[in-house]
């Protein structure tokens, strides 16, 4: 009988297909606990919980506060990737699995004898002392339920637990709990702390006012409530801060689900249940200042997680004297819910407002698109000009009272250069209206910057300001709580100053003064280094090498600890009788250690270099008998 030459092919495509579909799918009960097979786990974190900048995107299994907890293989599989780190997730495996799915199990203290020893080799034979792996699929096999690590608190951890994820084929996040693992108890439903009505255009306001609005809620039962009746005009979005919480475990976890019903219909509703990576920072337009989840859809947000998607989803409206009850249902993984009840009244904008207590002199706030001045009323009058090119814009306040005065500006119909409210001029620091989505590059003065097509979040309204003195220089661009989605790349042009470019690098401060290092490479008299943060930016001199401090010098092992006190530290390497030797590093203790590739005995000279982020390098010299 003649074989059909198509029939394997077809086979290979009827197979990869149902493969596909079974990735994409939650399969229950597939998955074996990573941790305590068939015993009771508890969870420090959970997916879709709210962390600094992003989405968690797994479970953290607690250990009590010790390492060395034995970490079994979900279901089988092969090694898909493998890692030696000290950061992020630390010592991690990435299993592919039958279906499609990736089971990644990270902050590992160790891997088993079989994995260890195959990454130990490549390093050595690399000569690296970070290194990260694609074996073959089939290389490195593994089943269900065999042990393939031991927990620890390796990379960017605050503790001994294992980050655990479920991955679909496209490398995607899925809420493991979804797959069902029974050790892990959940009967407590999500816990509500704060609602907040935001405006969504300049005709937009919330108790009379263009301002985003925080509001209390008051238990009753095992529900919540806003109990004062909210005015609106216009079109207004909500957002929340909560959390959720398992049982038996104090943590404030994260939950995926949302509902908001409008007398009795379903209005819409959002829910969490894959992450994309390529998309993590949209986190930062998905929240408001990582703690308030937005309910309401956003044209620039890459997240699909609204159903209906529709330009007008979540944007919630009220006709004159119109009043709708809204409730707001939260729901966890395990279907426990919690509901929220308001109540939102139809206003018509008003003139005369109750405003809080005047500024002493006139405010501008950036919310947005928005320019918003809010001032003390003056005997001189409340027409405002706003000089705008080449134009004159002349405008009474948006509302007001006795004592305060609020005007509003929409920026993308021209920035203001200057707006005179006849008691005092302002000069707006707004430069320029950046659009999302297009590569551009501003100039002005002593600073140009450069945006590719996915630097930005959403439209760009740039401020920039330089302060500090000749030796002490400082830029502002922008605020630290505005975010970017990629980086930016910025020329400072610094004519004066006596500065040491070899070791002269941008730092980044925070409020408190701290320093971070960006980095950057000297043109000239400027220095051109990328971020994807605003704030405020300086220049520092770093001509101290790092700190070298012995711990343990034997023949079985030799120990330091390492610190930097400004730019940090880039890179170590160690050598024991003019033979590299591997050193694995933890930053949280500031420890080095050595680790040989047969555990043969050190003797010689012992050199140990540490490189810090400026270039400068310390040595330290030894010698084991």
């Amino acid at each position: 009988m003649k074989l059909n030459k198509a029939l394997p092919s077809l086979l290979f495509i009827f197979f990869f297909t149902i493969i596909s579909s079974w990735s994409q799918e939650v399969i229950k009960d597939y998955f074996r606990s990573p941790v305590k097979p068939g015993g009771r786990n508890y969870l420090s974190g959970n997916f879709s919980e709210l962390r600094p900048n992003h989405f968690h995107t797994g479970l953290d299994y607690k250990f009590g506060g010790v390492e060395g907890e034995p970490i079994y293989a979900a279901a089988d599989g092969w090694v898909h990737r493998i890692k030696i780190s000290t950061f992020g997730y630390g010592n991690v495996i990435y299993l592919k699995h039958p279906t499609g799915h990736i089971t990644l199990y990270g902050h590992l203290r160790n891997f088993n004898e079989k994995l260890h020893r195959y990454i130990l080799e490549k390093m050595y034979e690399a000569q690296v002392n970070e290194l990260e792996l694609y074996p073959e699929p089939g290389e490195l096999p593994v089943k269900k339920g065999e042990q393939i690590a031991n927990g620890g608190n390796s990379g960017s951890s605050g503790g001994p637990h294992l980050h655990f994820e479920i991955r679909d084929s496209l490398d995607r996040a899925m809420d493991p709990l979804q797959f069902g693992f029974p050790e892990i108890l959940d009967n407590i439903p999500p816990t509500p702390q704060t609602i907040a009505l935001v405006p969504l255009d300049i005709n937009s306001r919330i108790n009379g006012e263009f301002a985003r609005k925080e509001f209390s809620l008051v238990k009753n039962g095992s529900n919540y409530s806003i109990p004062q009746t909210i005015e609106i005009t216009g079109r207004v979005g909500l957002e929340i801060r909560s959390f959720d919480q398992l049982d038996g475990a104090s943590n404030r976890n994260g939950f995926p689900h949302f509902e908001l019903w409008k007398n009795d219909s379903l209005n819409f509703s959002l829910t969490v249940d894959k992450v994309d990576f390529n998309f993590t920072r949209q986190f930062l337009l998905h929240t408001h200042q990582n703690r308030f989840t937005k309910l309401y859809f956003q044209p620039e947000l890459k997240f699909d997680y609204f159903f209906p998607k529709k330009p007008e989803t979540g944007h919630l409206e009220a006709a004159i004297g119109e009043k709708s009850n809204y409730q707001l249902r939260l729901r966890d993984a395990y279907d426990n819910e919690r509901k929220i009840n308001l109540t939102l009244l139809g206003k018509d904008q008003e003139f005369f407002v109750n405003l809080p207590t005047p500024p002493q002199r006139a405010e501008i706030e950036y919310l947005g698109n928005i320019l918003k001045i809010t001032a003390p009323t003056s005997n001189l009058g409340g027409l405002a000009q706003f000089y705008v090119g080449s134009k004159i814009f002349e405008m009474l306040p948006a509302y007001q009272d006795e004592q305060m005065r609020v005007y509003l500006w929409d920026m993308r119909f021209g920035i203001p250069e200057e707006v005179d409210l006849c008691s005092e001029v302002l000069i707006p620091e707004v430069k320029q209206r950046i659009p999302f989505g297009e590569e551009h590059l501003f100039a002005e003065k002593s600073v140009q910057i450069r945006l590719s097509e996915s630097t930005l979040l959403e439209d760009l309204y740039l401020r920039i300001s330089e302060n500090g003195s000749s030796t002490n220089p400082s830029l502002q661009i922008n605020d630290s709580d505005e975010y970017l989605w990629n980086s930016m790349e910025v020329l400072w042009n610094i004519s004066s100053g006596n500065f040491d470019k070899s070791r002269t690098h941008v730092y980044q401060l925070s409020p408190s003064g701290r320093k971070t290092f960006v980095g950057g490479t000297w043109e000239d008299a400027s220095i051109r280094f990328s971020t994807r943060n605003f704030g405020t930016f300086t220049l520092a001199e770093d001509k101290t090498g790092p700190i070298i401090r012995p711990a343990r010098i034997s023949r079985e092992e030799i120990r330091f600890t390492i610190r930097d006190e400004l730019s940090g530290i880039k890179n170590f390497e160690a050598y024991v009788d003019g033979k590299w030797v591997l050193m694995r590093y933890e930053h949280k203790k500031s420890l080095i250690w050595s680790e040989t590739l047969d555990k043969q005995p050190l003797t010689g000279q012992v050199i140990l270099r540490v490189t810090d982020q400026a270039g400068n390098v310390s040595e330290w010299k030894g010698t084991i008998s």
